[in-house]
């Protein structure tokens, strides 16, 4: 769905994507002989760009100086050593690549799946594609059990069951109650990840040495099943990835080969200090929390890859978890980036049993290390008012919304507070334009939880569009969401009122350097997560004279989008739009022009500070509460993405390039500094 606004915002530094210089030492961590495997299918674009890339050079590569000398025991076919002139890393230093990591055979760049065949995309955004696949994907689990647990609640028990009082439950062959009825299921995660495998939609699904594409030093998931729909470290459990000996005929390694390591204080044993890490190998310790050794450890899988590590100085990524209580995992990873394993032992730990320890020490030349303990990359979120630096104004609602929206000003001198509107909390009508009746509604009682009785979620296609988790969730964009009216039977408290509760997040209006005012979160905001409605002045699109000079009009075109007219992109499949509705408007052009707008020039609420970003982390939903004309639907704004805090809040204004004209009929063109990695250059 395309929603237009008229451009506010103006300039920030864009990004340059340097190449990637491919060294002659880097070249002989492979093998001279290709895969015996079958070649994936790639289109001749992508090989072409693909063998162009080999002799790429760029500034990226990164020489790190290397403290002890590297055992000369590489394998070699099956017991010749490679010789000191052909080692992989030499005394002195090692070459690690930032964007071009090693990967299998000598198809190296390729990648085997739906989200990484798309070639006009940078890897950033690949990586930002995949987590919002693997969100979808969550979102839809945590319905589907959220659905069965209704099924459970209102399933009618068997006349014939014993009663609590006279008969107790059967017990399992372990001993436990044995429970008809199913409880939640509690890893909505680890489905999703499944379900992400069997499509194939893992974006690296081959294991790789060294940096991952489209992920820096400082990148924050949101659960170990994050990282492994991205195949940054492949298990959702064990804290040591590594490559098995499937991988023997790509690389003269001594398999196993550890990849990545996860800090999370599961064990008892390990000190981290940041740039120098003791990691306690894995095995033998109580999975029931309390991190203690109940048996010796041994020197095999993981264990015995980050020895290898040593022997062959191979550098792994080193991920930190931290406790987070925003995190529907209750964690936050961050990328710390790639560490030498410099040697190992074995001692008795704290628990009296035989634990293997890896000194690990952080490679110079990388970003500079973003946690000791976990804190979001973007600062710290201020803990009261009188902590705000460059405070101008306390809240710019005047008290209208339940949260206080401060404003911050450390750019101006002297600082301004944002000035020239009026603060509204919700539409204003023009005097031309008359609203609907209120639309019949749904005739549930208390809270909606059945969706094939509940007729508003009928008119969504027989499902509720949010799920309850976190407040209530959008589980994924649509053409037009239809909630729950004045007519309905439930209470304020029904999850398919989920827009109309208002603020839930602390927000912030701040001064950029170059793009004027902006807004960013104090809170962590998840993904499908309702930000807040673009309001202002309900107007008619004709009677906006001065809409080339007015920079906050948006034009309400969710009757557009469901038509497909102009180049709008349909979220929504044929048959999920109510035909009663959809038959309204007889003409089937119904013009690429909306009728009706919202002006938010000089009214409006904290939506019309948001700026545009060619990669923006919320987006445009139509949403129908009270009536059911698509012309007049409210324009609310959504998370796109696990938002963390004082990231900057954008979304794709929608321009067409060269759509918009000026006064005197020619194309007018507005630069964007929106700094992302695949931005456009060109907002219209």
């Amino acid at each position: 769905m395309v929603f237009t606004r008229t451009e506010k915002s103006a300039t920030s530094n864009s990004p340059v994507t340097n190449g990637v210089k491919e060294d002659k030492d880097f070249k002989k961590l492979k093998q001279s002989k290709a895969s015996p495997t079958a070649p994936r299918r790639s289109s001749a674009r992508i090989q072409a760009l693909q063998k162009a890339e080999k002799t790429v050079a760029g500034p990226n590569a990164v020489v790190v100086k290397g403290e002890d000398k590297c055992k000369d025991n590489v394998k070699e076919g099956k017991s010749k050593k490679r010789s000191r002139k052909n080692l992989v890393v030499e005394e002195q230093s090692v070459l690690l690549l930032k964007k071009k990591p090693l990967a299998c055979g000598k198809d190296e760049m390729k990648v085997e799946n739906a989200v990484g065949q798309i070639e006009d995309k940078s890897d950033t955004v690949k990586v930002k594609d995949t987590i919002r696949l693997f969100n979808k994907y969550y979102l839809q689990l945590v319905q589907e059990e959220e659905k069965r647990c209704v099924r459970t609640e209102t399933q009618p028990k068997d006349a014939n069951s014993p009663k609590k009082s006279s008969q107790k439950a059967p017990k399992s062959k372990k001993g436990a109650p044995h429970v008809d009825s199913k409880k939640p299921a509690k890893r909505p995660d680890l489905k999703a990840i499944s379900k992400m495998m069997e499509n194939n939609e893992i974006l690296y699904s081959e294991k790789r040495i060294g940096s991952i594409p489209g992920i820096e030093v400082g990148y924050q998931f949101y659960s170990r099943a994050e990282m492994v729909a991205v195949g940054f470290h492949s298990h959702w459990l064990n804290g040591i990835d590594y490559m098995g000996q499937s991988y023997a005929k790509a690389y003269s390694f001594e398999f196993p080969i550890a990849i990545a390591i996860v800090l999370s204080g599961m064990y008892e044993d390990d000190q981290d200090n940041a740039e120098d890490v003791v990691y306690t190998g894995q095995g033998g310790h109580n999975l029931t929390g309390d991190k203690r050794q109940i048996q010796d450890q041994k020197l095999e899988r993981g264990n015995l890859a980050l020895k290898n590590c040593v022997e062959q100085c191979v550098p792994v990524r080193v991920i930190r978890g931290h406790d987070s209580s925003s995190s529907y995992s209750g964690k936050v990873y961050t990328y710390d980036g790639l560490y030498k394993v410099v040697n190992y032992w074995c001692e008795t730990g704290l628990s009296g049993f035989k634990v293997f320890k890896f000194r690990l020490r952080r490679l110079e030349g990388q970003p500079t290390l973003t946690t000791n303990q976990v804190y979001f990359t973007y600062g710290r979120v201020p803990q009261s008012i009188a902590e705000i630096r460059g405070l101008v104004c306390e809240d710019i609602t005047g008290g209208q919304e339940d949260i206080p929206i401060p404003a911050t000003n450390v750019v101006d001198d002297p600082p301004v507070p944002p000035t020239g509107f009026t603060y509204c909390k919700s539409l204003k009508v023009a005097k031309n334009v008359k609203l609907p009746s209120n639309a019949a509604g749904c005739k549930c009682k208390g809270l909606c939880n059945d969706p094939t009785t509940c007729a508003c979620a009928l008119r969504n296609g027989s499902d509720f569009p949010y799920v309850s988790r976190n407040g209530g969730r959008l589980v994924e964009a649509k053409d037009v969401v239809f909630e729950c009216g004045p007519k309905c039977g439930c209470g304020p408290g029904c999850v398919n009122r989920t827009s109309q509760k208002g603020l839930r997040y602390r927000l912030e209006v701040f001064r950029t350097a170059k793009k004027g005012w902006a807004v960013r979160s104090w809170d962590f905001i998840p993904s499908g997560a309702p930000v807040c409605e673009y309001t202002g002045i309900l107007a008619r699109t004709e009677d906006m004279d001065s809409m080339l000079e007015n920079n906050y009009i948006f034009e309400i075109d969710g009757l557009q989008t469901i038509k497909g007219l102009g180049g709008r992109e349909r979220r929504s499949q044929d048959g999920e739009i109510p035909e009663d509705i959809l038959n309204k408007y007889e003409d089937p052009s119904s013009e690429s022009v909306p009728e009706f707008c919202i002006d938010a020039g000089s009214t409006g609420n904290i939506a019309r500070f948001i700026n545009h970003c060619c990669e923006p982390n919320l987006f445009v939903q139509c949403v129908l509460s009270t009536h059911d004309d698509l012309r007049l639907a409210r324009v609310m704004l959504f998370a796109a993405d696990n938002i963390p805090p004082l990231q900057e809040l954008t979304y794709d204004y929608g321009y067409a390039l060269d759509s918009v004209l000026g006064s005197d009929g020619k194309i007018k063109q507005m630069p964007c500094y929106c700094g992302a990695a695949d931005c456009r250059k060109r907002l219209f």
